[in-house]
């Protein structure tokens, strides 16, 4: 069987949210499954030196409207949130923990509604308690999740998955490594799915 198609995102990621929508349906129609793999833009930005988006002069404003007519394009549901950029670190790792203690599909419909929350319902997901709301709303036992996401060896994991995530040159979010081919960017899924198709541009 293929190897798998490694997906790193940030959940402050509207481009992030958009590639999430598409990145598991694009894989099954190539005979591929999915890694997703959360990750902080935040700490990614002390090695580049970047900056969120919406802070660039310039090009903050166009990203906004890029937001929208983008989700617009694709059909893809979106508003855009009172609080943006925001942290994310304990919806990642919250995530983490659903994958440890429920394996990788519960920890990937975890991960799609976290998004859906920020993205479409306007949810605060650097809130506690948001994140034990949603966790609910999955189905998981809610003070379990927060406590998990609060403990020292899920906040390890994480910071050894974004330092393995930036030696292996992820800098933004959607980025996908699919043959050791890196896409970074939802615009670059053209170029990804031909590479899926032809295994090779």
């Amino acid at each position: 069987m293929s190897k798998a198609i490694d997906f790193y995102f940030d959940f402050s990621s509207p481009y992030g949210y958009f590639a999430s929508t598409r990145i598991d349906d694009l894989a099954a129609e190539y005979g591929r499954k999915v890694n997703w793999h959360p990750v902080l833009l935040g700490a990614v930005f002390k090695t580049t030196g970047g900056m969120p988006l919406p802070m660039v002069p310039l090009k903050g404003v166009y990203s906004y409207r890029d937001f929208e007519r983008s989700a617009r394009f694709h059909g893809i549901p979106y508003q855009r949130p009172a609080n943006f950029p925001l942290a994310t670190q304990t919806a990642a790792r919250a995530m983490l923990w659903v994958r440890e203690q429920h394996g990788e599909s519960k920890a990937v419909e975890f991960a799609k509604a976290v998004y859906r929350a920020y993205f479409v319902d306007g949810v605060n997901i650097s809130d506690t308690d948001s994140i034990a709301s949603i966790a609910a709303s999955q189905g998981l036992d809610t003070a379990a999740v927060i406590d998990g996401a609060n403990s020292a060896p899920v906040k390890e994991h994480l910071k050894a998955d974004v330092d393995a995530a930036i030696a292996r040159g992820v800098f933004g979010s959607p980025f996908v490594i699919v043959d050791d081919e890196p896409f970074w960017g939802f615009d670059r899924f053209d170029q990804l799915e031909a590479f899926l198709k032809n295994g090779t541009i």
